[in-house]
């Protein structure tokens, strides 16, 4: 099925960190397909249009716990010679011939932290919003794994 809601995400400290809110579009998703983090996912299921949902999803439900093994130091020569490398930077970096975003928390002289985990990794997260549409979806978007048109994928 696809779903159109209305959402708000906030941390646990109460700050919003995304919402389709206040004149967004409604955000769409093909339930079932893992378009959405797992936990929210689980906690839409069975509910229709008009229906509301203020949920906490625990971090290992969202995304995931913090692992520390993609913390890792590295040598600011592993980095392109004209690469703006600070912290807060992101890169693509190769991971083993996989590439991999990571952001730069901390420069030490030569050595630089990158992180490879999710930015809201480690985090409860909290959402409250409602379901706008449901809707089977159609044969294209069950064989692309995601939902089409206003609000969704477009190609």
């Amino acid at each position: 099925m696809v779903v159109h809601m209305h959402y708000t995400l906030k941390n646990t400290e109460g700050e919003v960190l995304d919402s389709s809110e206040n004149g967004g579009e409604p955000m769409a998703y093909l339930h079932g397909a893992q378009n959405i983090i797992e936990g929210l996912e689980d906690e839409l299921e069975g509910l229709g249009v008009g229906d509301t949902f203020d949920v906490v999803i625990p971090a290992a439900k969202a995304y995931g716990i913090v692992q520390k093994r993609l913390i890792n130091e590295i040598p600011r020569d592993r980095f392109p010679e004209d690469a703006k490398v600070e912290i807060g930077a992101r890169f693509i970096l190769d991971r083993q011939g996989t590439p991999a975003q990571v952001k730069v928390t901390a420069i030490d002289g030569d050595q630089v932290t990158i992180d490879a985990n999710h930015d809201l990794a480690g985090q409860d997260l909290h959402f409250a919003g409602s379901i706008v549409s449901v809707r089977e979806g159609t044969p294209e978007e069950l064989s692309h794994g995601h939902p089409h048109g206003p609000g969704g994928h477009h190609h």
